[in-house]
C-alpha cells in the first residue's frame, strides 16, 4: 500500500494560536513654557509601536507619539503651542493558547492598533502643568504551526470527462475524441 493510498494527509500550516485585546487610558503631564490661562486645543500625530513577546501569556507593545497641546498665557493675552513625543508601554494578556499549536512555535506577533490614540482629557492642574488624558487601544494576534489532518478522496473520472489545461484551454482523454482540424465544415 503506498503512502498516496491512505485517507488522510497531515498539513503543517501557520495559523492564530493566541490573541489578546487591550483598551488602556494612559495620563501624561506636560511641563509649559509659560504659565497656561487656557487650553485652546490638543492633538496626537506621528504614533508607531512594535510588539514583542514578554511570556507565553503577556505581549508587550512599546510605542510612542507626539503630544502638541495649544494654550493661551498671559491673562489670554498670547498662545503657543507646546509638543513632546511621550513613550509608553502596554501589556496586553492573550487569551489561551490554542492546544493544536506545535509546542514552542508560536514566534510570530502581530499587532494592530484598534482604534489610535486620541485625547480624552487635557486641563490645567493645580501646579500649572498641563495634564493629558489618552485613549489607545490594541489587538494581538500570536501566529504559530498547526497540524491540521485532511481527508482525502479519491477522484473517479469517466473516460469520456473533458480536463481543462493550465491555460484554460479544453483538452482530450484520447486521440479519438478530438474534434476535426479541417478548415472546412
Amino acid at each position: 500500500m503506498s503512502f498516496y493510498d491512505h485517507d488522510y494527509r497531515e498539513i503543517i500550516t501557520k495559523a492564530v494560536c493566541s490573541r489578546g485585546e487591550k483598551k488602556a487610558t494612559l495620563s501624561h503631564v506636560l511641563t509649559p513654557t509659560f504659565t497656561p490661562s487656557t487650553i485652546l486645543g490638543c492633538w496626537i500625530i506621528n504614533h508607531t509601536y512594535e510588539a514583542n513577546s514578554k511570556s507565553n501569556k503577556i505581549v508587550e507593545v512599546k510605542g510612542s507619539y507626539d503630544i502638541h497641546v495649544w494654550y493661551a498665557y498671559n491673562d489670554h493675552m498670547k498662545t503657543t503651542v507646546i509638543s513632546e513625543n511621550v513613550p509608553y508601554c502596554i501589556d496586553v494578556n492573550l487569551s489561551k493558547e490554542d492546544e493544536h499549536c506545535l509546542e514552542n512555535s508560536c514566534r510570530d506577533i502581530l499587532a494592530k492598533v484598534e482604534k489610535q490614540p486620541t485625547c480624552l482629557q487635557c486641563k490645567i492642574n493645580d501646579a500649572k502643568n498641563i495634564s493629558v488624558d489618552v485613549a489607545l487601544s490594541f489587538i494581538v494576534n500570536v501566529i504559530g504551526e498547526m497540524k491540521v489532518h485532511v481527508k482525502v478522496e479519491p477522484v473517479k473520472r469517466k473516460q469520456d470527462d473533458h480536463v481543462r489545461d493550465y491555460r484554460g484551454k479544453q483538452t482530450y482523454d484520447t486521440f479519438q475524441e478530438r474534434p476535426s482540424q479541417s478548415p472546412f465544415k
